[in-house]
């Protein structure tokens, strides 16, 4: 993937799901689901991705799962409040307390609950990364934040990284802003631009950029960081970039 530090490092001007028809569990075992309206999951042109069984997690959210190549993904982003065991994970709000965390959060963008039906919850990496979270994990039972390693698997399963973009992001311009470069979906991802809180705690790039992170940490620029994919409305590219560890990303799972 193409290499770039995400706009939530040094500054912030740079660069769901489907309802369950059977009784709740809090596994990743197949049970029934529907569409949900809000999001899109049609592509343009012929899908290479495939979707699978619906999964649920601790919350009891529902998540549509997509199979491209030999992996298997959420097609919707994580939105849960709690780790696998039923540990809740704090809602941080106010921005000065964001900015000093070295513990687990997540927050709606904007302090806006009504975000969380489409573009669903950013959490910071002490919240995915099991080596600071006492070896929880924020995914479903079966499933884990990918590594920086396995995020090039599926861009280079898609075509490398000038053209994975596209392929991963969902089409028009209801939920990304124009002009939604390239973007045709035929990996069923559905990749939605829920933007980023800065490591300062301040929101920006909705509509414009999407990052998810990795599990994968890297220290540079005299700053705890960890890999992450970018995706931007402008561009057809998947942006790989390092970002603060007290940045709020989107999170998706990968299937053990």
């Amino acid at each position: 993937m193409k290499k770039l530090i995400l706009a939530l490092v040094l500054t912030s001007t740079l660069f769901a799901c489907k309802k369950e028809t059977t009784t709740p569990n809090t596994t990743s075992n197949p049970i029934s689901c529907v569409d949900n309206p809000s999001i899109n999951f049609t592509a343009i042109g012929t899908p290479v991705g495939k979707f699978s069984d619906c999964i649920k997690d601790i919350d009891g959210n529902v998540y549509k799962t997509v199979t491209i190549g030999t992996q298997t993904w959420m097609a919707e982003n994580l939105k849960t409040s709690k780790y696998s065991d039923g540990t809740i994970i704090p809602n941080v709000k106010d921005s000065l307390e964001w900015a000093k965390l070295t513990t687990g959060a997540w927050c709606y963008y904007n302090n806006d609950s009504t975000n969380n039906a489409k573009y669903e919850k950013l959490y910071n990496w002490y919240a995915v990364s099991k080596t600071t979270n006492g070896n929880k994990n924020v995914c479903p039972t079966g499933w884990h934040v990918p590594t920086d390693a396995e995020w090039t698997v599926l861009t280079d399963y898609l075509g490398g990284d000038s053209i994975a973009g596209g392929k991963l992001k969902e089409v028009g311009i209801t939920s990304w802003n124009s002009p939604n470069t390239d973007a045709t979906n035929t990996s069923l991802f559905s990749a939605l631009p829920g933007g980023f809180r800065n490591y300062n705690g301040y929101y920006s790039n909705i509509g414009y950029f999407g990052y998810w992170w990795s599990s994968s940490e890297i220290n540079t620029y005299a700053y705890d960081a960890a890999w992450a994919l970018g995706l931007s409305s402008s561009y057809g590219d998947a942006l790989r970039g390092s970002s603060s560890k007290r940045g709020g990303l989107s999170v998706r799972c990968l299937k053990d």
